[in-house]
């Protein structure tokens, strides 16, 4: 159980950080892991707005370690999913965190799909993925008994795990290094203080108050945010940009029916069509036995709303105001309403922004990538501050 910032602060009496981080998904619990492993000298606070950790997309997800087929050679993208990959596996076998690696087919069921499955193949190969091949229809039965197609690109090192229980564990390491976690902490306000906390005898040394709905109020040197779905507000509370603009997409999956649960051994994806900016709907095998068939991409009425009839006025209004693509799985927007498919840093200038590092956009595959995407991360962090 985390403690309430209130009572935290009666027992220990500590309010002041030399960075705190907003945002508990598994970006922002890998982050805070890595930089108090960096600098176990200094003292680190996480907050995040919900009971628990990683509750939202973090734990709202299709559960796949992707391997790193899809991306553009070269790009970060591709450079943090593969590495990603790499830590993940490790990180689950030294913390003994169950896994399966799986392995994944992208099958095309007709010809005018081979010349695409081909150069994904090429893709996958000059992004270093581990032994991908090319399987034809035999090679399909072979490795799934009742799945049907005439080629496929077969990759044995994509699997599946949990990736709420992976975050959690990061969020255990960072309290076993030092770090606090408070929790039901919603962050409204990161703004200047004006004079140095009653009886403190380091003046001005931590001039940034990170406040909360509540009164409540935590006071650091820097701040570094992982909002995910609030990234944009975020980043307008400090005096930073809302831009990119995030739009929150659902998707729902179909679950098979356990007594059909034989017919699927590993992930089967469709060769992804280059008009629409997503993957396809695929079958997907989940640690709990299950298998999962989807997503589909539907705009949600409410920015963590899992429920058909979620509905929240502020996000929905904010969602149709905003001139986005329709029919795709869109997040992060820039102004004219392009999807943004790579990271996004943004600070500010002045007192406050100069002070503040918000991770815009972390597209996916975040999970897969979140060890990697720590490092970078981090790196950015002790650039910008000078740890």
């Amino acid at each position: 159980l985390y403690l309430s910032l209130v009572f935290f602060f009666s027992i220990y009496g500590r309010h002041a950080y030399d960075v705190a981080v907003v945002g508990a998904g598994i970006v922002g619990l890998a982050t805070a892991r890595e930089l108090i492993l960096r600098h176990p000298s200094l003292s680190f606070i996480l907050l995040e707005k919900e009971k628990e950790l990683a509750v939202h997309q973090s734990g709202h997800n299709s559960g796949v370690i992707h391997s790193g087929i899809y991306y553009t050679p070269g790009s970060l993208k591709a450079r943090l999913c593969v590495r990603g990959a790499t830590l993940a596996y490790e990180y689950c076998e030294k913390k003994g965190l169950p896994y399966k690696r799986c392995g994944k087919l992208i099958v095309a069921v007709e010809q005018e799909e081979i010349p695409r499955l081909k150069a994904l193949y090429e893709r996958g190969t000059k992004n270093n993925v581990r032994d991908l091949s090319i399987v034809d229809a035999k090679g399909i039965r072979e490795r799934e008994p009742y799945c049907r197609g005439i080629m496929a690109l077969d990759s044995p090192y994509t699997g599946i795990v949990d990736w709420r229980m992976v975050a959690l564990s990061y969020g255990a390491d960072f309290e076993e290094a030092g770090g606090t976690v408070v929790t039901e902490y919603e962050v409204n306000d990161i703004s200047m203080v004006k004079e140095s906390p009653v009886g403190s005898t380091e003046g001005m040394k931590y001039p940034l108050a990170v406040r909360d709905r509540k009164g409540n109020e935590v006071r650091c040197r820097y701040v570094l945010t992982c909002g995910g779905l609030y990234s944009d507000r975020l980043s307008q509370i400090s005096g930073c940009s809302r831009e990119p603009r995030i739009v929150p997409f659902r998707g729902d999956y179909l679950v098979l029916k356990p007594e059909k649960n034989y017919l699927v051994k590993g992930n089967i994806y469709p060769v992804p069509d280059p008009r629409f900016p997503f993957l396809g709907v695929h079958f997907t095998p989940r640690m709990d036995g299950s298998i999962w068939l989807g997503p589909n991409a539907v705009l949600a009425f409410k920015r963590e709303g899992y429920k058909m009839y979620d509905f929240n006025a502020q996000d929905f209004a904010d969602a149709l105001s905003f001139r986005g693509p329709t029919g795709v799985r869109a997040q992060a927007l820039d102004r004219d309403g392009n999807l943004v498919d790579d990271f996004v840093f943004d600070g500010g200038v002045g007192d406050v922004g100069s002070r503040v590092l918000h991770v815009r956009n972390a597209p996916s595959p975040a999970a897969t990538s979140s060890l990697a995407i720590a490092e970078m991360i981090a790196d950015e962090v002790e650039s910008r501050f000078a740890l």
